[in-house]
């Protein structure tokens, strides 16, 4: 005789972004596999927001998923408080449980996530603002969870944020799994942004430097094949690369004040911080190429290519963000693509460390990875 599906209430949050729309595809496509396992488990889907709007049903009518998007775009619903979305899923059906899926960038939404954990609520997300901002509020968050200090773990929700280093790259359960099992990581270093990966594998390809154009003209190409963001000085200023370095620097064991904490190369002109809009910035970017170029040729004399990654020394608790020559040999020196490379030495891995390679970025990959965080969360409910 088969046991009665368990009840999961979702509140998904940014569904109609990239990560939430392929979120939402991927859930619809395994709901029969939840179902059917072993311990079969009924994934509701109650609650969806936007900025302003959002489609909200009763726990026994949950959302159609086949028809989410047309249900969402009718809807006047003002989305609700934070606070009282927490207290509406803190009151679902006795017996169940209730999961905030964060599928948006908003640090005000990872400053509620204490109280969504304080009342039961897991949250998963690949939103980086919570676990790169303030290291009181990474406290804060930690200190609520399930899985972190909650002095009442067995009422507290999980917390779990793979995609917020890497997409849906094994990065933070790689490392997690290291520490854990008591292995002693010493350094981690690698490409971090699939942005900067294209640029760089663009402008000093590992097979030559010579096949790579001026810095500028790679830069408008990633914008127009839409590696950066609308305004490219978003990706140059290494602000995302030093933000995935705080949050794996914590899970290190290193209390990381903030991004801004440690070096952090940015390679955007000083004159052209002040550029009103991004396109102002594409065209007078070619005014300072030739300082760029002048590295890129001493990495040419010394046999190696140029490349922007993030850097944590953890038994000197350094953390850097910035250009740095290798090998073409290298993990890191052979990239192509827009692909991150992620390199973990550690005791047990001696010389040759433990490397994770692939796409860090998209909207499948990254959904892929917060789906992986709802079957972690599912597994421990």
């Amino acid at each position: 005789m088969s046991s009665q599906p368990r009840q999961v209430y979702l509140a998904i949050l940014g569904p109609t972004g990239g990560v939430g729309t392929c979120f939402l595809a991927q859930l619809e496509a395994l709901q029969h596999r939840f179902l059917s396992a072993k311990s079969p488990t009924h994934l509701n889907v109650v609650y969806l927001a936007r900025s302003a709007t959002s489609l909200q049903v009763p726990f026994d009518k949950p959302i159609s998923l086949s028809s989410w998007q047309s249900a969402l775009s009718s809807s006047t619903t003002q989305a609700l408080p934070l606070a009282k979305l927490a207290e509406h899923l803190k009151a679902a059906p006795q017996g169940s449980r209730s999961i905030l899926v964060d599928n948006t960038a908003s640090e005000q939404v990872a400053e509620s996530y204490p109280t969504f954990l304080e009342n039961g609520i897991s949250v998963i997300t690949p939103n980086k603002k919570g676990f790169s901002s303030s290291l009181p509020l990474w406290d804060a968050i930690y200190s609520a969870a399930a899985n972190g200090d909650s002095p009442h773990p067995a009422k507290a929700g999980y917390i779990y944020h793979e995609s917020s280093v890497g997409a849906g790259l094994p990065i933070i359960c790689t490392l997690k799994d290291l520490l854990e099992t008591g292995d002693m990581v010493t350094r981690i270093e690698g490409v971090f942004s699939g942005t900067m990966s294209f640029l760089f594998n663009s402008f000093m390809p590992s097979g030559g430097a010579s096949d790579g154009g001026k810095f500028s003209d790679e830069v408008k190409k990633a914008k127009e094949l839409g590696y950066t963001e609308p305004d490219p000085r978003d990706d140059l200023n290494g602000l995302d690369v030093a933000r995935k370095l705080t949050i794996l620097g914590r899970i290190a064991g290193l209390k990381v004040e903030s991004p801004t904490s440690f070096p952090v190369q940015s390679l955007i002109p000083t004159e052209l911080e002040s550029c009103k809009s991004g396109d102002e910035f594409l065209s007078r970017l070619p005014e300072f190429d030739h300082k760029i170029e002048e590295v890129k040729k001493e990495a040419e004399r010394e046999g190696k290519v140029l490349r922007y990654v993030g850097s944590i020394d953890v038994g000197k608790a350094e953390l850097e963000v910035g250009l740095k020559k290798f090998d073409t040999g290298s993990a890191i020196g052979g990239l192509k693509g827009s692909d991150n490379v992620i390199s973990f030495y550690t005791k047990r891995y001696g010389d040759r460390p433990l490397v994770v390679q692939g796409a860090g970025a998209g909207g499948e990959v990254t959904a892929m990875g917060v789906m992986a965080d709802l079957v972690r969360v599912l597994g421990v409910l």
